[in-house]
């Protein structure tokens, strides 16, 4: 007899509440167990019933620890949830300026946008973040650009009456 004992399968339900604690753990930010289970074969891209992935969890909810264990792990910054959401701009709309800086330091793209076309510029400028508005500009970050309505950064502040953002940007063009 050998000491190895063959796993048994997990039933649905055990599946379920397993996949159920991973996405809490990113939304908790536990890097630990997320490495190990990365390091175990958890599929760094795994998505939960909303098209979060444990990368959006994780970043959404401010854990940058998680995230770069995550990205480490091979997690793709540009897979957007069923919202449309990718995790920058989900940093951008809870103002979280270092996990900007931190997707940016793993390569994700200034102006990364989901299918509506909307940049955490537009983002960052409808919520009034000034400071992600200017952090972003210095980046690179196109404040021409236009999602998929045909709006801009300034066209998004203006709509949700983000007044320093917008003249913010509307120092920019004049």
């Amino acid at each position: 007899m050998s000491d190895k004992q063959t796993p048994t399968p997990m039933n649905d339900d055990e599946a379920v509440a397993f996949a159920e604690e991973v996405f809490a753990r990113a939304r908790q930010g536990d890097a630990n167990m997320l490495g190990r289970l990365l390091e175990n074969g958890l599929p760094a891209n795994l998505r939960n019933h909303k098209g979060d992935t444990l990368l959006m969890l994780a970043s959404y909810h401010g854990h940058a620890e998680a995230v770069g264990v995550l990205l480490a792990h091979g997690a793709d910054p540009l897979i957007a949830n069923d919202n449309g959401q990718l995790p920058i701009a989900g940093a951008a709309f809870k103002g979280d300026l270092e996990m900007i800086r931190l997707l940016l330091a793993h390569g994700v793209p200034v102006d990364a946008a989901a299918a509506d076309g909307r940049t955490a510029l537009m983002l960052a400028a409808m919520f009034n973040r000034t400071a992600i508005v200017e952090f972003l500009l210095a980046q690179g970050a196109d404040p021409q650009r236009q999602d998929a309505k045909g709006i801009s950064a300034l066209g998004a502040a203006q709509a949700m009456g983000a007044g320093d953002a917008a003249a913010q940007l509307q120092a920019l063009a004049g």
